[in-house]
């Protein structure tokens, strides 16, 4: 199978990746499926329960209206 073509030069990806990693920061809704546990992080990190089952959402996704 051939690889898909891309649509960036590695310079553009790489700002790409940059661009939403800041997006990220103190920016991800995190929701513990196990304990019903919610906050906001800045990546995707495990529960304090200890659990592995977390929904990640980037808040940057809502609309601000």
């Amino acid at each position: 199978m051939a690889d898909s073509p891309s649509y960036f030069t590695p310079e553009e990806l790489q700002r790409w990746q940059f661009g939403l990693a800041q997006a990220n920061l103190n920016n991800i809704l995190c929701h513990c499926r196990q304990c019903d546990a919610t906050w906001v992080a800045s990546s995707e990190v495990p529960c304090g329960c200890g659990s592995t089952r977390v929904e990640y959402i980037p808040c940057w996704q809502f609309p601000d209206d």
